[in-house]
């Protein structure tokens, strides 16, 4: 069964036009919704520049020399965490990586005092995940330097977004036009609404596919076709999209068992067969094998492109940092 949304939502523009010869007119990355196309088109071009340096033996660079890049995460990640650091690394600033569990936030400093003791230190970059929605941009007011939303809580996660699409983008050549896919656990997913606003800017045609209790309150305003049954969402798919199942962000009970999960909403060879022939499969990680994910269609060389989106991280997350430090580096000033 379809339900296409009644509400086509359209695209958010910039709070500010792109000024003349300006292709990133923002001081910070708090998430994709307000971006321009154009934004998003200019962070993924230099992106792919920076894979192809990233496959040298020779992969940094000094562009960023004397520049000082602070990662302040208040939950646990592996991917997002270490590729920011080899980002930053890579472009020769000081990088520095903070632990909550550690720090004065641990002893009861506000986040606002936090953020005015960072201030103080002058940083260039401010990476931050947060487990609540809106609490880095609150950060980003009281921060003189570029922030990047690293995820905050349900909000957005629009590095994952711009990787994905940078993905998506070299493995099919164009983003607009492609029938896409995202499937699992929509409602507690930062990655699914930034990966919506961004298909959406580009031209996609996006399919959620879920059962009702995983999908968000306010489906029918994000411009998207939604399906309940796999076999359905899934008829000519050009990408798959998977969700991890965030157990940790749900309060209730929101499925039967992780069993009947799997049957109904995992993804399988014998589903995939009505997708296309070269469908494209994709996951942000980490991995539930055999509850969204069969092994087999994970580990499938020809279809899976979960490795790739890895590397693809390091590249959008030295171009994000490029792009927002560009008028502080040395010749780069106007």
């Amino acid at each position: 069964m379809s339900t296409h949304s009644t509400e086509q939502s359209s695209y958010p523009r910039a709070d500010v036009d792109p000024p003349s010869g300006q292709l990133f007119p923002y001081k910070h990355l708090l998430g994709i919704w307000g971006l321009d196309p154009t934004a998003i088109k200019h962070l993924l071009d230099t992106a792919d520049g920076y894979v192809e340096q990233n496959r040298q033996a020779k992969k940094s660079t000094a562009i960023c020399n004397g520049l000082t890049q602070i990662n302040l995460f208040f939950e646990n990640s592996t991917r997002t965490l270490m590729s920011f650091e080899i980002a930053g690394k890579r472009l020769g600033l000081d990088t520095i990586s903070m632990s909550t569990g550690t720090s004065s936030i641990k002893k009861g400093e506000t986040m606002l005092d936090t953020a005015a003791t960072l201030n103080a230190m002058h940083p260039d970059v401010l990476v931050m995940r947060h487990g609540d929605s809106g609490a880095v941009k609150l950060l980003s007011e009281k921060m003189d330097c570029a922030v990047i939303n690293a995820g905050d809580g349900r909000s957005e996660h629009p590095t994952q977004a711009l990787l994905d699409a940078l993905t998506i983008r070299r493995r099919k050549g164009s983003i607009h036009g492609q029938t896409i896919v995202i499937s699992g656990d929509v409602a507690h997913s930062r990655v699914a609404r930034s990966n919506i606003y961004l298909l959406n800017a580009m031209g996609a045609r996006v399919r959620l596919v879920a059962p009702p209790t995983l999908l968000p309150c306010d489906v029918d305003r994000l411009g998207v076709e939604v399906f309940h049954r796999m076999e359905d969402g899934l008829e000519g798919a050009d990408v798959v999209m998977m969700l991890r199942l965030q157990n940790e962000r749900m309060q209730g009970a929101f499925l039967p068992s992780l069993r009947e999960y799997y049957r109904f909403w995992g993804l399988t060879r014998e589903k995939l067969t009505v997708a296309k022939d070269d469908v494209l499969v994709m996951h942000p990680g980490p991995m539930n094998r055999g509850v969204e994910i069969a092994s087999d269609v994970a580990d499938d060389l020809d279809r899976s492109a979960i490795e790739e989106q890895v590397e693809m991280g390091v590249a959008v997350r030295m171009a994000c940092i490029d792009v927002l430090t560009k008028d502080l580096r040395s010749g780069d000033a106007s």
